[in-house]
């Protein structure tokens, strides 16, 4: 099974600019996020990321930003647990301040 994040809600940033190309990033990711194209890494599947923060922590030149364990992944999980969709309230229609 391919597991996908909420669309467009990752935190996950990849600064072109300070990537050397090392790969590092595309051994760690357990869902293939990233990939190396013209000497650097890309990323390709923004929402495959579950923002566990193995990028951003091997990344030697703080070229990756993510925010590890934000709610969007904990309503996935809990979505999937209860069987039911997904929903960090981000929409701003509960009480709750929000997650993403």
């Amino acid at each position: 099974m391919n597991h996908k994040y909420l669309k467009n809600v990752t935190t996950l940033i990849l600064k072109a600019d300070k990537c050397t190309g090392c790969g590092r990033c595309i051994q760690v990711c357990p869902h293939k996020v990233f990939d190396l194209k013209n000497g650097k890494s890309e990323i390709i599947d923004k929402d495959g990321c579950i923002e566990c923060g193995a990028c951003a922590k091997n990344c030697l030149f703080n070229a990756i930003e993510v925010k590890p364990g934000v709610g969007c992944a904990y309503a996935i999980i809990m979505g999937w647990l209860r069987g039911t969709e997904p929903s960090c309230d981000c929409s701003g229609s509960s009480s709750s301040s929000g997650c993403c």
